[in-house]
């Protein structure tokens, strides 16, 4: 079995000081985040640049070159709405310790993005919606199985789409969370890769209970199969509970230092 990968989140232009560093070419705040998110556990780090409409395809390949020459080329994640961007900084991205991953597609506007995956050898998350939040597991499945089709046409593995069931917030739509917990699990039955945004689901909670409500449902995920996340690696308690459910899963040998490894 696999190591659980966490797909660390907090290279963000949401962020103002992540923002601003982009806007400057500012390398410091930048690897200061990707440095931190690395030493907390991170398998890939995301690169968010927003739409980034006038300069996108010269950041992005600014930030991935900063990133991976500092941090030992570290796999990547590309993330903005910019397809030329992400070809952009997949022409000039370091494969030596993992593929790029392209996020993301969708069963929509963005079906495209699996065929620029394909083109270029990387990973996708496909995000099984089209028109918002998929209604229910039928349609999340519908949209799962004619994005592999899509990616298996143009020559792509099936474990090279990462399938997102979309994590909702529980504010809201907590009689929604059993449903995406299934998702995973039809996902795994089929022997597809998955990921998400799991932090999502705790959206609007106050600041002492995100991390305890992450935690519970990333065991609930990993139990059903998920493969991956995209986290914030540097919530310990969140680190924690993915390598003691990696022991319990058998994908790690247990030692006493397991939570240094």
């Amino acid at each position: 079995m696999a190591k659980f990968i966490t797909i660390g989140e907090r290279i963000h232009c949401i962020s103002p000081a992540i923002r601003k560093a982009m806007a400057e070419r500012d390398p410091e705040p930048i690897l200061k985040r990707a440095k931190e998110q690395i030493a907390a556990g991170a398998t890939y780090l995301d690169v968010n640049i927003g739409p980034a409409e006038n300069d996108g395809e010269e950041l992005m390949k600014w930030a991935v070159q900063l990133i991976q020459s500092e941090c030992d080329n570290v796999p990547l994640a590309l993330d903005t709405s910019n397809k030329k961007a992400i070809e952009a900084g997949i022409s000039v991205y370091n494969r030596s310790k993992g593929k790029p991953i392209v996020n993301s597609a969708d069963a929509g506007d963005r079906i495209e993005n699996i065929d620029l995956a394909a083109a270029n050898d990387a990973i996708v998350i496909a995000l099984c919606s089209a028109d918002g939040v998929a209604a229910d597991n039928d349609e999340r499945m519908m949209h799962c199985q004619n994005m592999l089709e899509r990616g298996l046409e143009h020559g792509m593995e099936p474990t090279d789409l990462w399938f997102d069931p979309l994590f909702l917030v529980v504010k809201g739509m907590q009689d929604k969370q059993m449903d995406v917990l299934e998702c995973i699990k039809m996902f795994s039955d089929m022997g597809l890769n998955s990921t998400g945004g799991l932090s999502n689901n705790s959206n609007g909670m106050p600041k002492h209970i995100r991390p305890i409500m992450d935690s519970a449902l990333v065991a609930m995920c990993m139990m059903q199969g998920l493969t991956s996340a995209i986290v914030n690696p540097c919530d310990l308690r969140l680190m924690e509970t993915i390598k003691s459910c990696d022991i319990f899963k058998n994908n790690t040998l247990y030692a006493d230092s397991y939570l240094e490894i």
